[in-house]
């Protein structure tokens, strides 16, 4: 089970951390990774990190602002958001494959939370 948070209303080239609390014994050997969906387009991923936190991948789009990063004793995965832009607006959602390198391929996990809201604001 996964739990997203940190959602919220921000201003542009504001902050935000998303968290995502996991359940269950496998965290620290399962990938995961960020995908974010805006009204009316498709998924798409933003981030993703191995189980180590070695390897990590980052859309285009993101490059340079956000930020991934996992706690394997917390079972939670963290995504920090600067310098945000109204074009960052969708909802986020947190998920897991049952492997432990990443991908940004929405098909590759098995396992997603609920999203949190992110609005940016010009």
């Amino acid at each position: 089970q996964l739990q997203a948070s940190g959602g919220g209303l921000v201003q542009a080239g504001g902050s935000l951390r998303l968290s995502c609390a996991a359940s269950g014994p496998t965290f620290s050997s399962i990938a995961m990774g960020w995908f974010r969906q805006a009204p009316g387009k498709e998924r798409e991923s933003v981030a993703a990190i191995s189980w180590s936190g070695s390897s990590t991948y980052y859309a285009d789009s993101v490059k340079g602002r956000f930020t991934i990063s996992r706690d394997n004793a917390k079972n939670t995965v963290y995504l920090q958001m600067n310098s945000l832009k109204p074009e960052d607006t969708a909802a986020y959602y947190c998920a897991a494959r049952d492997r432990s390198c990443i991908s940004s391929n929405y098909g590759d996990y098995g396992y997603w939370g609920q999203g949190t809201d992110v609005t940016v604001s010009s």
